[in-house]
């Protein structure tokens, strides 16, 4: 519905002048970018806390949890703001110094899209895990292989579906991040804006038909 609604007020040719624009095709290519690095952490962290979080209990595990909800539950601006803030104590000024720059660069761009976006991937790794039955890994170790080897040889190859879904809404939870981005890498045109922050941008300055086609291209992805 929102596709063809938002397709009834936008023109083919709304589109072309579009992607006429330097900054929007920069915004594009940006946010490919970011999505996919995003999307990549997110899973890089997903699959080793969700086989944590389904195959074993410890101490601090119902903590881990909660703190999973926090990026999801909270306001998308406090999220930016309290990154902002944490780039401003000392160990976060300590590494743009020695390290790289973060704030209002492109790092804090997928900065931003990972903080939320992994703890979709992370819920979606622990539901995965829990849905394979663990009597497979026993099995691999019954004729001596360790934990890690019966978890890349059977477990892994298992979860391959819930990779495939946790990178996907990975990617797509951090295409549509708005509020943080806006706070934390800002909106700067042929540099931090990305195609959530494009439509922002247009829309400010009037440009209704080019945060139309904008729109049209996010829903469509």
């Amino acid at each position: 519905a929102l596709l063809v609604a938002d397709l009834a007020h936008t023109s083919f040719g709304d589109i072309a002048r579009a992607f006429r624009s330097r900054e929007i095709r920069a915004a594009v290519w940006l946010s490919l970018l970011s999505c996919t690095a995003s999307a990549i952490l997110s899973v890089w962290v997903a699959v080793p806390l969700g086989y944590l979080l389904s195959r074993t209990r410890f101490y601090g595990r119902e903590a881990i949890d909660l703190l999973l909800d926090v990026p999801i539950v909270l306001p998308p601006l406090v999220v930016g703001l309290s990154l902002l803030v944490l780039f401003q104590t000392a160990p976060g000024v300590w590494f743009q110094r020695n390290v790289f720059t973060v704030t209002y660069a492109v790092p804090a761009v997928v900065v931003a899209q990972f903080a939320v976006s992994a703890a979709f991937a992370v819920r979606t790794m622990r539901v995965t895990f829990d849905q394979i039955d663990p009597r497979t890994e026993d099995v691999a170790r019954a004729p001596g292989c360790s934990r890690a080897q019966a978890f890349w040889r059977v477990t892994l190859p298992e979860a391959r579906r819930g990779v495939l879904t946790a990178f996907t809404l990975a990617w797509a939870r951090a295409l549509g991040e708005f509020g943080p981005i806006l706070v934390f890498a800002g909106a700067t045109r042929m540099r931090t804006e990305v195609l959530s922050t494009s439509v922002f941008l247009e829309l400010s300055v009037g440009n209704l038909e080019a945060a139309l086609a904008v729109s049209f291209l996010m829903i469509a992805v």
